[in-house]
């Protein structure tokens, strides 16, 4: 049968499951997006720019069922998609790339569009595909899913180049996908297991330390810490990893950057379980984390291990695989209980810090905790929690509990500013009956704001809540003892109200802890009839994180005595002078 490149590609999408595309169409892609145009299954979504889109496709991977999905020019659309791209390369995330490419056989140099994207891609995708045959383009499809969803997962990347894709050619036929469930049976070794049993079951005090790769095992995880009595911690991206309104859960990380909770609760920590993490800077508070010297480490990408800190036990593989057989081997160790003790301090130390917040004096701005006590009190459990990078993310990562797993989202270690307001917008198509919010700093807003008009195009309600302080906050802050200038960190005041309306959105404006409950209210109400909205926040940033001081200190300690003593001069210095 004679099919196009593009009719090829649009069935191995059905196939594989994809119910939406994003992007903007070239001329490279016309007939991909006359095919996408006339699917029942999939929703081409056109955006404003491909940076979105690449957000956009992230948080479908993050939070749905389906693989996010890129449908972009070639070179441009590329390049502008990277930062996302790169966000789900470090975070391991799949996506599918679908780039259009220069017609590969008229022979003529110096064409629309012609440069190597494959180089350009190769450090953040897994692998890489330009297809040369009509013949290659189903299977291309196939492979670059299993590849891209397959171990540690990533984006991959197809070329389709302008001949194969919008012309005729022979192919046999058209095969249906068949799902290799082969690669996900692989067991983990019994007796190393057995040995991390018997090490958590015999510590003093065990702690759990979780990522984004055990986000789908929470319920092991909670029978686990129950039964060895162990304080968790997570990571940033696994917030969600472990409910938030568990007796046992304390935070983001351990140490003196994380909250007094999670600090105390791992003082006496002699031995850790991390599971499906990287130990990367972020959540290790610029790897500042007292790790003890007994450390077991689950993770599915075996090179992450004794990466930054050294391991006792290693295992490599899924945690939705191995958590349930460790938690039989610890079950059947019978470990003693170690009684209510723990998760009362914890309880005492969580209840301390969130008053220490409200009573911070906001000079009649919103104070954050304020803000996150009354958003968490009026989301339902399964609400999935967007935010960008910025202060506002740390603030959110210690004030705001997450009870549902990938119930929260974020740019994680490739750390890209602009990600919140496309990435609510993915997460809402992937999820239409849940609430979706979004919180984003008015720096952040910037890079990818025009996305609210997506977002209105469609239909596609969620509140998008902006902390709005006039600077790039989170590194105004860490200017502020060093240098005591904020060099390009102040930033004009944004008409917010104006944005909604050039967008199509709804406005509300918080400007006090007095607004938040009415304000929350209205911008969920207006979000549930199908409308975006952009709150603005007129949010108070003079208290800062434990993360922010934590980090700032260990950076510090770890500057020679030279610089130590430059920076610390020269800080006292323009403290004197101004």
């Amino acid at each position: 049968m004679k099919k196009t490149g593009a009719a090829l590609a649009r069935f191995a999408l059905e196939q594989l499951g994809v119910t939406h595309t994003f992007g903007i169409p070239g001329v490279h892609n016309t007939e991909l997006y006359d095919e996408l145009n006339a699917s029942g299954q999939i929703q081409p979504v056109l955006v404003a720019h491909e940076c979105g889109a690449a957000f956009m496709a992230d948080a479908v991977s993050r939070t749905g069922d389906s693989i996010g999905t890129l449908a972009i020019v070639p070179a441009a659309g590329v390049t502008h998609a990277a930062s996302g791209i790169g966000e789900a390369g470090l975070d391991g995330i799949p996506m599918l790339i679908i780039s259009g490419g220069i017609h590969s056989e008229n022979g003529r140099r110096y064409q629309l569009h012609d440069i190597d994207q494959h180089s350009l891609l190769k450090p953040i995708t897994k692998a890489s595909f330009r297809i040369l045959s009509h013949a290659e383009v189903i299977p291309t499809f196939y492979e670059a899913y299993r590849i891209a969803t397959s171990g540690e997962p990533g984006p991959v990347f197809i070329e389709l180049p302008y001949n194969i894709g919008n012309f005729l050619g022979e192919v046999d036929g058209l095969p249906a996908y068949q799902h290799d469930a082969a690669s996900s049976d692989i067991l983990p070794d019994s007796r190393v297991v057995q040995q991390a049993a018997q090490m958590l079951v015999n510590a003093r005090q065990p702690g759990l330390f979780v990522g984004w790769g055990a986000v789908d095992a929470q319920p092991q995880l909670v029978e686990l810490a129950e039964l060895l009595g162990a304080p968790v911690c997570t990571t940033l991206q696994g917030l969600s990893a472990f409910p938030g309104n568990h007796p046992l859960h304390v935070g983001m990380g351990f140490g003196a950057y994380a909250v007094p909770a999670a600090e105390n609760a791992f003082a006496n920590c002699d031995c850790l379980l991390a599971v499906g993490t990287r130990f990367s800077e972020i959540p290790t508070g610029s790897f500042s984390m007292p790790v003890p010297e007994q450390l077991i480490h689950i993770d599915i990408n075996p090179e992450v291990f004794n990466a930054n800190y050294p391991a006792s036990l290693t295992l490599a593989g899924d945690a939705v695989q191995i958590l349930p057989a460790l938690l039989a081997e610890v079950r059947a160790l019978q470990p003693q209980p170690r009684g209510a003790a723990l998760t009362e301090q914890i309880a005492r130390d969580k209840a301390a810090y969130l008053q220490s917040w409200l009573q911070h004096d906001s000079k009649g701005r919103v104070n954050p905790a304020h803000f996150c006590q009354e958003l968490r009190r009026q989301l339902a459990d399964d609400a999935i929690v967007v935010v960008d990078d910025g202060n506002h993310t740390f603030l959110l990562a210690e004030l705001m509990p997450i009870h549902i797993g990938r119930g929260f989202i974020s740019p994680s270690d490739f750390n890209a500013m602009g990600y919140c307001v496309p990435a609510a917008i993915g997460a809402k198509l992937a999820n239409p009956q849940r609430q979706v919010v979004g919180v984003v700093g008015d720096g952040a807003l910037r890079m990818t704001g025009l996305e609210t008009l997506t977002a209105s195009s469609l239909n596609v309600g969620v509140p998008l809540f902006v902390f709005n302080d006039g600077e790039l906050s989170q590194i105004a802050q860490a200017q502020e003892v060093p240098y005591n200038r904020k060099a390009c960190t102040v930033l004009k005041p944004l008409k917010i109200a104006a944005l909604a309306e050039a967008t199509g959105a709804a406005f509300v404006s918080i400007e006090s802890n007095q607004d938040c409950a009415a304000g929350i209210a209205e911008a969920l109400r207006l979000a549930a009839t199908g409308q975006p909205v952009l709150v603005d926040v007129h949010i108070d940033y003079s208290k800062r994180t434990r993360f922010t001081e934590g980090v700032v200190k260990a950076t510090l300690k770890r500057f020679t005595p030279r610089d130590k003593v430059r920076v610390v001069g020269r800080a006292l210095w323009r403290r004197v002078t101004g």
